[in-house]
């Protein structure tokens, strides 16, 4: 009888349940403190955060969103200041832009790590361009040499989204630590997952941590006293006391998704498929496994995927200045502007199942579910 079990895009159970004791044990310390806002809980997470990034702050939140709207507040962007934001990615990068007054700047991203070109950024750098997000998308950092190098020269910071790449490594330091600021997030698939939402905002600029400590907490650093419009953002003792107990082994369970990822690669290998590409300057987290299907097969393929219980996912199926909110907003005189590499990454990327626990019996089942599906569409 063949297996007919579901295997999900990612399984959270195992990762919980290798660490179900020190949770329980960390739970039970806070509920007996009555202290759930703030407190030693969250300001000893954001220490041990820092130490392992290796900065001088960090900044817990309640989501990644707002670690981005908080850290582009605490850059000083205002109303109709330009930021420039990757095409291909999730929303909340540019989505952040927009709702601290600015405006998002959607540039192309390179084919193979489909992350921000750094060659796009001179031609679309405005006088009123401030900065750059630089989306570490899948788990692979961005080009930060170049990225770096361009934005040093016209006066530009970078902020990290490191949303999906908490635990990289590049050859400049850890991922999160390489901007002026990084965002993360701790939503529970990400490669550090809280048992809730909650985020983070890293730096060295002890200035910009100050205001985003204000800014999480009503714009406030006396109580009830508010000196700026602030955000109702906190990340709570639960949350941070749980990621207290996971960061240890982020490391570990790091290894374990390149190590699945590796088992896809000799897998996949003789299916023609385009597999996740790597930077050599850096170390891939494989917060997705992300393979490309060529023409118009993708939709087929994942359709029969998920009819075998497979659960393949399209990140993302609509580049951000296709979305409806942007689409008017990004078309010029001449008509709809054209980013070709984010638009054709839309059209061909699916993401296979992948968590740090995966078995290699259900990897060798999805590949072979994948290889029916292709050929059944072939």
């Amino acid at each position: 009888m063949s297996d007919r079990r579901e295997i999900p895009i990612v399984d959270l159970a195992p990762g919980l349940r290798a660490h179900e004791p020190e949770l329980l044990a960390a739970l039970s310390r806070v509920l007996r403190s009555g202290t759930f806002i703030g407190g030693p809980e969250v300001d000893a997470f954001e220490a041990e955060l820092a130490a392992y990034l290796g900065v001088r702050a960090v900044v817990g939140v309640n989501s990644g969103t707002d670690a981005l709207c908080i850290a582009l507040r605490g850059l000083d962007v205002r109303a109709g200041d330009e930021v420039l934001v990757p095409a291909f990615g999730f929303i909340a990068s540019a989505e952040a832009v927009s709702a601290v007054g600015g405006v998002p700047v959607f540039v192309d991203v390179e084919p193979g790590s489909l992350n921000v070109d750094p060659a796009a950024i001179d031609a679309a750098v405005t006088p009123r361009t401030k900065g750059i997000i630089a989306v570490h998308l899948f788990g692979q950092a961005a080009a930060m040499d170049e990225i770096l190098e361009r934005c040093d020269a016209l006066g530009l910071w970078v902020l990290e989204d490191a949303a999906q790449a908490l635990g990289g490594r590049h050859r400049r330091g850890r991922v999160g630590s390489l901007g002026r600021a990084a965002a993360l997030s701790f939503f529970p698939t990400k490669n550090l997952g809280a048992c809730g939402d909650g985020g983070a905002i890293s730096t060295d600029d002890l200035h910009l941590a100050r205001a985003a400590r204000s800014l999480r907490q009503h714009g406030s650093r006396t109580k009830y006293v508010s000196e700026r419009l602030g955000h109702n953002s906190r990340l709570d003792a639960l949350q941070a006391t749980l990621l207290r107990v996971r960061l240890p082994g982020l490391d570990a369970s790091i290894e374990g998704r390149r190590a699945a990822a590796a088992r896809y690669d000799a897998l996949l290998g003789e299916t023609g498929l385009e597999l996740p590409w790597r930077d050599p300057r850096s170390h891939h987290t494989f917060h997705q496994y992300t393979v490309r299907i060529a023409g118009a097969q993708r939709d087929a393929v994942q359709r029969r995927l998920v009819e075998r219980g497979i659960g393949a996912v399209v990140h993302y199926p609509l580049p951000l200045h296709l979305q409806p909110v942007y689409r008017q907003r990004a078309c010029d005189a001449a008509g709809e502007r054209r980013l070709p590499h984010a638009e054709a990454a839309c059209r061909s990327v699916l993401s296979l199942p992948l968590w740090p626990e995966i078995s290699l019996d259900d990897q060798r089942r999805v590949a072979s579910a994948l290889v029916e599906a292709l050929a059944e569409v072939g």
